[in-house]
């Protein structure tokens, strides 16, 4: 039997792969094969070219999606902000190059009788319509979600003025206000004389938070209703039940499931109050009323940092202040609503 299979082999020749052993199944593959099994297409994919091409895809192609927006986000938001910090620490003007100052532009800004006036204008603001925006929208909310014939009509009746122009909005209130407007032809009418809503100091910034009010009511009328589809029916009717009548259930059950909303409404109406410009600027005028003693800061940034001897630098110091003030008052409402929760 030796004989045999040596005289096998030496037939073979040199280069033959030898016969299977006896530890080993004929068809059992070897290392090679078993390799070729956990790296090749037909075994388990393994640590190899592919599978590190597929963890690069997954790390980058949601930055692939998120590159556009993140452009314009660096490009719109992020540079304007970033420059408008640096400007404000020199003395840059139009077409000039400024130089480093440190903080005497803020330093100055308290000494600046138009910087006082237009914060206690914008505070003001604040003070009068973001109260009336958080209340009222909500009033208007429960008046039009009965669902009652035309009561589309009504909801977009209320909200025409959100989707109007400001500029047409506040020239329409100007025309009605003015002397000789519709208003005071009213008053003149049974009897009354003629008051001065333009040219009054105080009544003039008390129109444009009228109208600014009026203009909001349908934008945070719409969120309101959003928060109301979602309050339980069967509380209204277990408090009906207990005796509560429409006020005790609205202070009861309405405010505490719509209160959220009403800081989310707060938070953004109290931005844009202290934000203002356009309707002051559109009623009183680029002067800021009689004697400017109706300025609001956005007001005062647009008037100092504009035209050929606009003084950039110093209408950065005023944004800056700005955007400290609008982040306190986040901040105000957010821990407001912190400690009701507790």
């Amino acid at each position: 039997m030796k004989s045999q299979g040596a005289a096998a082999a030496a037939t073979a020749g040199p280069g033959a792969a030898p016969a299977p052993g006896r530890g080993r199944r004929a068809g059992a593959p070897g290392p090679a094969g078993r390799r070729q099994g956990r790296d090749g297409a037909s075994g388990t994919p393994g640590k190899g070219p592919a599978r590190r091409r597929i963890r690069r895809q997954l790390v980058t192609s949601p930055w692939l999606f998120a590159a556009p927006g993140l452009a314009i986000v660096g490009v719109f938001i992020l540079y304007p902000f970033v420059s408008t910090v640096i400007n404000s620490f020199t003395d840059k003007r139009q077409l000039v190059e400024g130089k480093y100052v440190g903080l005497a532009n803020f330093r100055e800004l308290l000494h600046d009788d138009m910087f006082w006036i237009g914060l206690r204008n914008s505070t003001l603001y604040v003070l009068v319509v973001v109260p009336a925006l958080v209340v009222l929208p909500l009033l208007l909310a429960l008046l039009v979600q009965k669902q009652i014939p035309g009561i589309t009509f009504f909801r977009s009746a209320f909200y025409t003025p959100v989707v109007a122009s400001i500029v047409v909005v506040g020239l329409i209130w100007v025309w009605m206000l003015d002397e000789r407007g519709l208003v005071n032809a009213v008053l003149e009418a049974v009897g009354a004389g003629k008051v001065g809503f333009l040219s009054d100091q105080w009544l003039l910034l008390f129109s444009a938070m009228a109208v600014t009010v009026w203009k909001g009511l349908g934008y945070y009328m719409i969120i309101y209703l959003a928060a109301l589809a979602n309050v339980p029916r069967e509380l209204h009717e277990a408090a009906a039940v207990d005796g509560a009548g429409p006020v005790r259930r609205f202070l009861s059950v309405t405010v505490p499931a719509v209160r959220s909303t009403m800081v989310l409404v707060a938070a953004l109406s109290s931005v844009a109050a202290f934000k203002v410009f356009s309707e002051v600027y559109l009623m009183a005028g680029p002067t800021g009323g009689p004697a400017g003693e109706d300025t609001t800061l956005v007001m005062l940034v647009q008037r100092t940092g504009t035209g050929l001897t606009g003084r950039v630098g110093y209408a950065s110091a005023i944004s800056v202040v700005i955007f400290v003030v609008t982040v306190a008052l986040m901040l105000l409402v957010l821990r407001a609503d912190r400690k009701e929760d507790a």
